[in-house]
């Protein structure tokens, strides 16, 4: 399936993590402006997204289960992916909050 060119990348990262998982809580964050990109970047994204789906699911098997579903936006322009992926019960552990993103740390590329 190939991504849909007319949506920006975070609305069809959004669209389809809504579809597959059906979460309670989604957040698309595109966090392209703290790394070292051009101006309007949509490579770099944080999501949070809790579902009863990950039930009985370790972390690992979420992240597959994310990778697979994003496989053409991996392979087309995100360059990095911070999964925050909760049940309903572990986001409700964690007040309703995720950890925030490290700084960027990368070496060369485009200054801005």
């Amino acid at each position: 399936m190939v991504a849909n060119t007319s949506l920006d990348m975070q609305s069809c990262v959004s669209q389809k993590l809504q579809a597959a998982f059906e979460p309670i809580h989604l957040e698309v964050i595109n966090e392209s402006y703290q790394h070292n990109v051009l101006p309007g970047s949509e490579s770099h994204f944080k999501v949070v997204l809790v579902s009863e789906k990950f039930e009985n699911k370790r972390m690992l098997g979420r992240h597959r289960e994310i990778y697979a579903i994003l496989a053409d936006e991996l392979a087309g322009g995100i360059h990095a992916l911070a999964l925050h992926t909760y049940t309903p019960k572990e986001w409700e552990e964690l007040a309703n909050t995720a950890l925030k993103s490290p700084a960027c740390r990368g070496v060369g590329g485009v200054n801005r």
